[in-house]
């Protein structure tokens, strides 16, 4: 007699697991029989596991397009075959006929929450939703087709690469595709790519990692060679996590990992975000008693510039995340410079204010040890500066106005520092900062340390806070430097003239933003009251600028220096 144990809702016995048909499916994560509908109300991720199942085309628009607004194009398109590959046409034919779709992609036009998109579902069930030339002209023309009209569009990839069956006429896709994308960047239009699990070779190497933004599904694999091709070539055992979604997001080249369940509320707020409006038209000036009074309020007591740097860098000083999370509503971090690793010493992302969507930046320390870590104490790295740049150049396409919040010790100065282009990374930002056609708005909240500092710092205007401070270099390095003596420290703070105060005199900053105290998590709400109403003041100035008015603005600001 065989004995029978209970797993979940599903009886199994000793034995191995044989999956019925139609009620149950087996989860190849963790290997347990999951009920089927169990499944689909869980976004077709397993309930044990957490491991997210391959979708179908009808299944992923039935996510995220609203009911009944789908609307397919260029179906029917002929399928070539360039090499007369034995029975290309006949499995095709048949793959069709089974899944009930046109090719390895869907596009078309629909409705999410309301707001129209061209959106593009890749199938893995199709030759491994590899891409041949159907695949890169039904893509080609939804993008041409989304840039006539003005609409963004989304691509969820899930691709093998490249189809072997048409030879070079499929490499040819890759540059196709990636031509069309790039018009409708210049058009100013939105792009966002998901990528699901597995997007590999020349789709990688082209439509999927083109986006302005790139979300990905948990666990996706994402590469451009596959494991096992990589494995087979440099004969290594690859480690575990390896091009999955949290290997890119942690290396750099993509901006988030979104659950299953919160996708279309992100993809719907990105458009919105990115709405092609008059940003000036959104702002509403604040009339609000206590701001006008906050903005008046004065500073604190006289003190000396070493007392001054000593309250920049005090732990308990508010950071640029407490400053965002205050003056900025609905702020959606953006992670990684696309190339090499996601600096924790930067952060970057959109926000509101008063419905205007605003790119900011910031350089932000930690209150932990952990935290430090984490952030490298403040000090960026070269990926932490073609990161914010990166987001400076998006938010210059789709017409936001760029707010800095700068605070570091000073650039991170490492060896690997130095080997990935430090200096060159830095120069890169005050070159392409200059002439940003957006306004630009930069305040030292803490340390505002050498180039570290600057490279976020090239504004149309720059603030300080009053326990700010801004230097050529510390200190205690200028002490050293000068006077071969770090003890004298406080003498040169003097001599530098690094105060708020004293940057003022000498023209390098606009406004000092107050601290009647200190400040401290007890004061910032407060402190960013004051901020706020002052960056609206700036907003109402310079939004009506046209992009060339603001470039030469800045120009100038710098060239009387």
């Amino acid at each position: 007699m065989l004995k029978f144990k209970k797993t979940g809702s599903v009886f199994t016995s000793g034995k191995e697991p044989t999956v019925p048909e139609g009620l149950w499916i087996k989860c190849e994560g963790c290997g347990e029989l999951l009920y089927k509908e169990d499944v689909r109300q869980n976004h077709y991720i397993c309930y044990k596991c957490g491991k997210y199942f391959r979708v179908s085309t009808k299944k992923r628009l039935r996510m995220v397009a609203d009911k009944g607004t789908y609307e397919k194009w260029d179906e029917g398109i002929e399928n070539r075959d360039p090499l007369n590959y034995p029975d290309y046409q006949e499995k095709t034919a048949s793959l069709k006929e089974r899944l009930r779709i046109d090719e390895a992609v869907t596009c078309g036009r629909c409705a999410i929450h309301g707001e129209p998109a061209v959106v593009c579902v890749c199938d893995g069930r199709f030759l491994m939703g590899s891409m041949g030339y159907v695949v890169g002209e039904k893509i080609t023309r939804a993008v041409e087709q989304a840039t006539k009209e003005q609409l963004p569009v989304i691509i969820f990839t899930c691709s093998g690469g490249a189809r072997m069956q048409e030879g070079m006429v499929s490499l040819m896709q890759m540059a196709k595709t990636s031509a069309a994308l790039k018009r409708h960047s210049e058009a100013g239009l939105l792009y966002i790519s998901v990528l699901t699990d597995p997007t590999t070779g020349g789709v990688t190497a082209s439509f999927a990692m083109l986006g302005d933004i790139i979300l990905a599904e948990p666990g996706a694999l994402v590469g451009f060679a596959g494991p096992r091709v990589i494995e087979q070539t440099i004969r290594q055992k690859l480690p575990e996590g390896f091009q999955r979604a949290e290997f890119l997001l942690e290396h750099g080249l993509i901006d988030n990992i979104v659950e299953r369940e919160d996708l279309k509320e992100t993809l719907v707020k990105f458009i919105v975000m990115h709405r092609q409006v008059e940003a000036k038209e959104a702002l509403i000036p604040n009339r609000r008693k206590h701001a006008r009074e906050a903005g008046n309020s004065k500073g604190t007591e006289r003190a000396s510039a070493w007392e001054r740097v000593q309250r920049a860098r005090a732990q308990d000083r508010p950071g640029a995340l407490e400053y965002i999370q205050e003056i900025f509503t609905d702020f959606t971090e953006l992670h990684g410079d696309r190339h090499f690793a996601d600096d924790g010493a930067v952060v970057g992302g959109i926000g509101y204010l008063d419905g205007c969507p605003v790119t900011v930046i910031g350089q932000q320390k930690g209150k932990t040890t952990k935290e430090n870590i984490t952030r490298n104490f403040g000090m960026p790295s070269p990926e932490g500066y073609r990161k914010a740049l990166r987001l400076m150049k998006q938010a210059e396409k789709f017409r936001r106005p760029i707010i800095c919040f700068v605070d570091t010790p000073g650039a991170f100065c490492g060896m690997e520092a130095e080997a990935r282009g430090q200096g060159e990374a830095i120069a890169r930002n005050l070159f392409e900062m200059s002439d940003l056609t957006v306004p630009v708005l930069s305040i030292v909240i803490g340390e505002g340390g050498s180039g570290g500092a600057l490279a976020l710092a090239v504004g149309n205007e720059v603030w300080m806070m009053e326990n700010a401070t801004y230097t050529i270099l510390s200190p205690e390095g200028f002490a050293s430097i000068m006077w071969k003596d770090a003890s004298r420290a406080p003498e040169a703070a003097e001599q530098m003239r690094v105060t708020a105060e004293d940057l003022k005199e000498l023209g390098i900053i606009e406004k000092v933003i107050p601290e009647p105290q200190p400040a401290n998590s007890q004061n910032v709400e407060r402190i960013a009251e004051t901020m706020q109403e002052e960056i609206r003041r700036f907003l109402h100035r310079y939004l009506p600028m046209d992009g060339q008015k603001l470039t030469e603005q800045r120009y100038e600001r710098f060239r009387n220096m």
